[in-house]
């Protein structure tokens, strides 16, 4: 295939979802072009009839312009504005946004991103190859699911993660075990229930972890505000940390990594509390090994119990390993410093490898675990703009 080469752009943005749309808002005047479908993460990745365990408050895109954000949509289109947001709702809100601050995405396939003499050499999928000045990695995490060994060797019609499924209907009749104690376990088996599927939840856990956001703290008025931060990630007083990546990233390493474990451990939203009260749950126990038995799999717990699901679906999380970005070459790897998969990261979000920047999930080491969440997108376009406005004029 002959490689026909574009012009240079100043900065390609690599991923249309929460943090490419918001960084390309942020970088408005700039010769910037997106790539990538606009949120096809949660349009293909999360579950229909889903709700975003995040507060609307802190479900918005970011954008100069501040009368972009998701209740200036919600009262535009006269939409409810009560209870949890659901996954449709948002997608709409991600849409009206783009329209309103992204320069026309480019929806190819990018299938290499290598180092150029000026910058950047972009390969898609239909022969051509962009260059440009900077590259910003906003792509989801879809690459990153984790899949603990001891389901390895199951085929996937037996076994799979909850990433992998945009409709759980597909499900019903089914006998299901969920392994998982976090939001996406606890709602995949809400759902997966309300399908019709015989369901049971196993989870390392003593305990659900319920996130109740009307609990007594959060009806203090005020003082509510003084002990959580708008985003709402972790408990009292750590909220605030982890909303201020500026202040959380100067807290010293082994205090920010337990900060970030009690902010994001294992934990489901407290609206879904009736919708599990017929599903059982399996707590403290968790699965030693998993096989394949005459179309059905055989899970044997830590205490013995042996169970026989038609399917199990991992609720297990995901864990960043740059390796897993397929667009990142091994030469480009090499010269990214990283830490446990993690790219380290300086001011403006930019990597080792000047002129590359990362954001979302890819960023939470080196600015803490707001980057997992919607919220961290409005810090992050903001950092990203001023990075690349200063370097410009440099």
């Amino acid at each position: 295939m002959i490689e026909r080469a574009g012009k240079s752009r100043d900065v390609a943005i690599v991923g249309a979802g929460p943090y490419g749309l918001s960084a390309a808002a942020h970088l408005a005047g700039l010769d910037v072009q997106v790539f990538g479908h606009p949120l096809s993460f949660w349009r293909e990745h999360m579950p229909r009839g889903m709700f975003l365990r995040s507060p609307r408050a802190a479900s918005s895109l970011s954008s100069p312009n501040p009368s972009l954000r998701l209740q200036d949509y919600e009262r535009e289109r006269r939409a409810d504005s009560d209870g949890p947001l659901p996954l449709e709702t948002f997608l709409a809100y991600g849409e009206w946004f783009q329209v309103r601050t992204a320069p026309p995405i480019d929806t190819r396939e990018i299938r290499l991103v290598e180092r150029d003499r000026a910058g950047f050499l972009l390969r898609l999928d239909d022969g051509e190859a962009v260059r440009a000045r900077r590259v910003v990695v906003a792509l989801g995490i879809e690459p990153f699911a984790w899949r603990p060994p001891e389901f390895a060797g199951l085929p996937p019609e037996l076994c799979s993660h909850s990433v992998d499924h945009s409709d759980l209907g597909r499900f019903a009749g089914t006998e299901v075990c969920v392994v998982g104690a976090g939001q996406s376990a606890i709602e995949s088996a809400a759902l997966l229930h309300e399908a019709g599927a015989s369901v049971q939840v196993i989870a390392r856990g003593t305990d659900v972890n319920w996130l109740v956001r009307s609990g007594w703290l959060h009806r203090l008025g005020p003082v509510r505000s003084l002990l959580y931060a708008p985003s709402d990630i972790g408990p009292a007083g750590v909220s605030w940390l982890v909303h201020l990546p500026s202040v959380f990233r100067r807290i010293p390493r082994p205090v920010q990594d337990r900060l970030a474990v009690r902010a994001i451990r294992p934990a489901a939203s407290a609206w879904l509390v009736p919708r599990m009260t017929d599903v059982p749950l399996i707590i403290g126990r968790h699965v030693l090994s998993a096989s394949e038995s005459d179309g059905r799999v055989e899970l044997t717990l830590d205490d013995g119990t042996r169970l026989s699901p038609e399917h199990v679906l991992l609720a297990t999380g995901y864990r960043v390993d740059l390796e897993r970005y397929t667009i990142l070459p091994q030469e480009l790897l090499r010269e990214i410093t990283r830490v446990d998969g993690y790219p380290r990261l300086g001011p403006g979000f930019e990597s080792s490898v000047p002129g590359l920047h990362f954001l979302g999930a890819a960023a939470a080491w080196s600015f803490g675990p707001l980057f997992r969440f919607v919220a961290g997108a409005d810090y992050a376009g903001r950092a990203l703009a001023r990075s690349t406005r200063a370097n410009s004029h440099a």
